[in-house]
């Protein structure tokens, strides 16, 4: 990885947070207690800013239609969350595979 890789990543992650400044403060609520669990749960493919990228494109449609966010993701955002990442791997399942591969 290249200066000018972590230089436009930089700015793709600017641009991103500037695109969830400008949702409304309720979405942006929901929107930082989704990126704290995916950061715990730790999905693979949160690395290349595809997921967190959907959801605020989600979150957008949702206030194009005037629709609350829990309208958007229902009352319980973690099983919300879950059924995003139910298909995708996370850093704790490639650590029990390692884990099942020593004994």
């Amino acid at each position: 990885m290249g200066i000018r890789d972590i230089i436009e990543g930089k700015r793709q992650w600017r641009a991103h947070v500037a695109r969830v400044k400008a949702l409304p403060r309720d979405y942006q609520i929901v929107y930082r207690e989704m990126q704290r669990y995916f950061f715990k749960v730790g999905p693979v493919g949160l690395a290349d800013g595809s997921l967190l990228s959907g959801v605020v494109d989600f979150f957008e449609e949702g206030v194009a239609e005037d629709k609350g966010v829990l309208e958007l993701t229902g009352t319980d955002v973690a099983a919300f969350c879950d059924g995003l990442l139910k298909d995708s791997r996370t850093y704790a399942d490639i650590y029990q595979e390692s884990l099942s591969k020593e004994r």
